[in-house]
């Protein structure tokens, strides 16, 4: 898995923040860790899927997605 955190734009309320948690658990190899007001973070399976398709996902729900960064693992 791999961990990555994004900023999300048009999230404005709670409602936001549960659209977007759905829109993200509806994706296949994608496990939420956190969403809060303007970001998300998650991990993913890259052989499942990628950060451009979870972008994807996210703009189609009506939430673009901006800055995508992915987390260095804590552990070596």
């Amino acid at each position: 898995m791999t961990n990555i955190t994004m900023q999300v734009q048009g999230m404005s309320c709670g409602g936001c923040v549960k659209g977007v948690t759905r829109a993200l658990e509806a994706l296949d190899g994608v496990t939420v860790t956190e969403v809060a007001l303007g970001s998300a973070a998650v991990a993913y399976d890259p052989a499942s899927t990628s950060p451009a398709r979870i972008s994807e996902a996210l703009g189609k729900a009506g939430y673009p997605v901006g800055r995508v960064e992915q987390v260095k693992d804590a552990h070596p």
